[in-house]
């Protein structure tokens, strides 16, 4: 970690201990502590390597094979309760590293750590700004305990949450116990979201928007509007919706032999100025130019759908998995170059190694995408991730991750292994296995 990045890590929770010391607090009719403001931080430094593979050939958008990458993120987290109900948060980052090859070279990439904006200097960002308003409506009283950009206090259990700014979609939908931290647990883009999960956002993963949530019995209902980036994958966000995203997803809780689980099925619509590849590829032949997808954008509009599952086995075992497919004829805007994609897997805590805190961490993922997209790539087309300059053998793109979370004596303080097998990267069967080891420092107040 450089100096400058230890400085401001260092001052930051300097600042929390301070703050979470002096943490105001009211009392509840169910006896439980209301926070009216809070301060939480972060850090995490990842280093990420690949070594060697075969690779006859590379094109701008190909994994190099024998390199070494590093990112650094730390998050000042500030709450605010301004009336009942309510709470406003902002986050502030500073980031700094790259991804392996720039963020490049797999569709299910291996580091969501890694942002498609790289730099080599820290950069401080302001990711988050939102309200969060919560509506009860009776039932079942429940504590929520403190957490960053959530104020411990209680809810209900029929409630309706309403919340808007710019915020990450993920932060409300798509959402998994064992799969969707790559701060805490897996680290690969596939894993922590679904691979086909198209969602709105920048370059840095958030965006302009609004959710609502309905909390009835067992059941949630959410849906969602936001917009999408002025172009795909970009740095700047549309602010009046003439590029947008509706979301819509349905939850239901259970219990399974005593054990808690879910199932959330989530449904995306992107309306934009996207291209089909079949167009881009029509185009490039009349013409005798380049693919250029730009060339053939129009309004229109890409859907996808995929199933969210976890559920507890036993106190220490937990599995989960998703499936999902998008519309393989027009491009990705956002996230990255998967058309269908099924994951499973399962997480197991220390317990009976005397490690209660540590976690062991297994997925497998199939990524795959439509043959309008393989078309695109075999013709010399680059997409938001992948892109050879040619695909003479496509296959589908497999993934398995692992990961071991060891909880130092350090307070706060937890180090992950991890490490994936990767095979047919951007799915090329002439390129690869490739095999990625990381080491991930992750603490938090």
């Amino acid at each position: 970690m450089r100096p400058l990045e230890l400085k401001l890590f260092v001052g930051a929770l300097a600042c929390v201990t301070c703050a979470t010391s002096a943490r105001a607090q009211e009392t509840t009719p169910a006896t439980q502590p209301t926070e009216t403001w809070a301060v939480h931080a972060q850090m995490t430094f990842e280093t990420q390597g690949v070594l060697g593979f075969h690779a006859p050939y590379q094109g701008p958008n190909s994994l190099t094979p024998n390199r070494i990458k590093e990112t650094f993120d730390s998050t000042i987290s500030l709450g605010l309760r301004p009336w009942a109900g309510a709470e406003t948060w902002v986050n502030g980052e500073i980031d700094q590293g790259f991804g392996l090859s720039n963020t490049y070279g797999v569709a299910g990439f291996p580091s969501a750590e890694a942002y498609k904006v790289g730099k080599a200097n820290p950069y401080f960002k302001f990711h988050r700004a939102f309200l969060r308003q919560t509506v009860s409506l009776g039932g079942t009283v429940a504590h929520v305990d403190a957490a960053a950009n959530q104020l411990a206090g209680s809810q209900t259990a029929e409630r309706v949450v309403l919340t808007l700014g710019k915020f990450g979609a993920p932060d409300i939908f798509d959402t998994n116990r064992y799969a969707h931290d790559p701060r805490a647990d897996f680290m690969n883009w596939a894993a922590v979201d679904a691979g086909t999960f198209d969602y709105a956002a920048n370059a840095w993963g958030y965006s302009y928007g609004a959710a609502a949530e309905y909390y009835h019995v067992n059941w949630t209902v959410r849906a969602g509007i936001f917009n999408l980036s002025v172009i795909p994958n970009g740095i700047e966000l549309e602010t009046n919706l003439s590029q947008n995203q509706i979301l819509a997803e349905l939850e239901h809780r259970h219990t399974l032999n005593g054990h808690a689980g879910a199932i959330k099925v989530t449904y995306f619509r992107n309306h934009g100025k996207f291209s089909r590849f079949n167009d881009a590829l029509a185009l490039a032949a009349t013409t005798g130019q380049p693919l250029d997808l730009s060339l053939t954008r129009r309004p229109q509009n890409r859907n996808g759908l995929h199933v969210n599952i976890e559920q507890e086995l036993t106190n220490t075992l937990g599995v989960f998995a998703r499936a999902g497919v998008a519309d393989g004829a027009i491009e990705p805007y956002d996230f990255t170059d998967i058309d269908q994609s099924i994951l499973v897997g399962g997480a197991l805590k220390g317990k009976g190694w005397h490690r209660t805190d540590d976690t062991i961490g297994l997925a497998v993922i199939l990524n795959s995408i439509s043959h309008d997209h393989q078309a695109y790539l075999a013709a010399g087309g680059l997409g938001t991730l992948v892109g050879d300059g040619k695909l003479p053998h496509p296959g589908n793109e497999a993934i398995v991750e692992a990961y071991y979370a060891w909880h130092t004596p350090i307070k706060h303080l937890d180090m992950t292994f991890d490490y994936q097998f990767i095979a047919n990267p951007g799915y090329n069967r002439d390129r690869g296995p490739a095999n990625v080891l990381a080491i991930r420092l992750h603490a938090a107040i």
